[in-house]
């Protein structure tokens, strides 16, 4: 559960495809292994081509990220239904991805996952911060604060899909609001880094 986070942002642009968020041939990766879980992290966003983007979301030999928020632009996330793609990006360390739209796809397996949550801006940030720049994300007060200027951005609210998040998804929601009962050994999810 976040209410405040603090950080380095990744910035990226319009219609990223869940194919640049996490590649087919990365989809054999079984997210409730682990070890398949953090490898999962090691990939993420390693489908963007690196003509536009240089600086890789994870450095090559490295499974996690120093960019725990990203930004983007309009549709993030279009493209396939996979669900690997918010647990790769959950994998590597991302928390929070703020857009200015989400694929609804993409939005609701970031819910029914629990791996971090999709804000959407109420304005375009992707063309104002640079990769490498530190924002404070306050979900309580819906707000973006870049940390060098003070200047704030407003983000809408999460609403219902919150708390969800909170609980780290839909399955660990519904047990800890006795929607169904715990059973032993039934949580499979890895633990979050």
């Amino acid at each position: 559960m976040i209410s405040v986070l603090t950080g380095p942002v990744y910035v990226v642009g319009d219609n990223i495809d869940t194919d640049q968020i996490i590649p087919a041939q990365y989809l054999n990766l079984v997210p409730t292994i682990p070890e398949e879980y953090e490898k999962l992290g090691s990939y993420a966003l390693c489908g963007l081509p690196e003509s536009l983007y240089p600086v890789r979301y994870v450095k090559p030999g490295a499974l996690d990220s120093e960019y725990p928020i990203v930004v983007a632009g309009r549709n993030f996330g279009c493209g396939s239904s996979r669900e690997h793609a918010p647990i790769a990006l959950g994998s590597a360390g991302c928390r929070i991805v703020l857009a200015e739209s989400f694929a609804r796809i993409f939005f609701r397996n970031c819910v029914a996952t629990g791996e971090l949550y999709p804000c959407e801006l109420e304005e375009r940030l992707c063309d104002k911060l640079r990769t490498g720049d530190v924002v404070t994300v306050n979900l309580d007060d819906l707000t973006v604060t870049e940390v060098a200027t003070g200047k704030v951005h407003r983000i809408k609210p999460l609403g219902d899909v919150r708390p969800v998040i909170d609980a780290g998804g839909l399955f660990n929601y519904a047990r800890k609001t006795g929607m169904i009962q715990a059973q032993p050994g039934a949580d499979q999810t890895p633990e979050r880094k």
